[in-house]
C-alpha cells in the first residue's frame, strides 16, 4: 500500500500465474472509469439515435432520451 501511495504504481494480485485483481490509486480509478461510462453512455445514445432514425413507431422523443442518458428524472 506504500508504494501505492508513495510512487502511485498499480500494485497486481494474482493467484497462480492468473492475475486477478490490481489496485490503484482513487485518482486513477475515477479517471479510468469515468472515461469507460462516458463511452458506454456515447453507445447508449449514438444506439437510441440510429433507432429514431430508422423511423420506429417509438414514441420516445430525442430529449426524454437525452434526460434520460444524463441522470435526470423523467
Amino acid at each position: 500500500m506504500d508504494r501505492l501511495n508513495d510512487k502511485g504504481e498499480p500494485i497486481l494480485i494474482s493467484k497462480g500465474k492468473k492475475i486477478s485483481a490490481v489496485l490503484v490509486t482513487p485518482e486513477q480509478f475515477e479517471k479510468r472509469f469515468l472515461d469507460w461510462q462516458a463511452k458506454e453512455e456515447k453507445k447508449r445514445f449514438l444506439k437510441s439515435v440510429k433507432g429514431l432514425r430508422k423511423g420506429r413507431k417509438d414514441s420516445t422523443s430525442s430529449i426524454t432520451i437525452l434526460r434520460r442518458l444524463r441522470g435526470y428524472s423523467v
